[in-house]
């Protein structure tokens, strides 16, 4: 479930939390703009497209083109701050 923190026709911004195990599934979006994914508490991975997998712990961010696949799976119960510009 997300929280949103901000939503504008600039950008938009979720707070989600995971719990240790928890899968956000690798998907993407068919729309030009950029996202970031940032970790604020636990450990995890960013996963992306052929199940590519990024170590990420706190201060960790991912950013890409949200046409790129994109996802994380959390090792520990996590936080993740997710800001979608412009908004979806």
């Amino acid at each position: 479930k997300a929280i949103v923190l901000h939503d504008s026709e600039h950008f938009k911004i979720l707070n989600f939390n995971l719990k240790a195990g928890a899968l956000f599934p690798i998907h993407s979006h068919d729309l030009d703009g950029q996202l970031s994914i940032l970790v604020i508490e636990g450990e995890g991975a960013f996963l992306g497209e052929n199940e590519v997998s990024i170590p990420a712990g706190v201060g960790d961010m991912l950013i890409s083109d949200i046409r790129e696949p994109h996802g994380v799976k959390a090792t520990t119960d996590m936080r993740i701050v997710v800001t979608i510009a412009p908004p979806i």
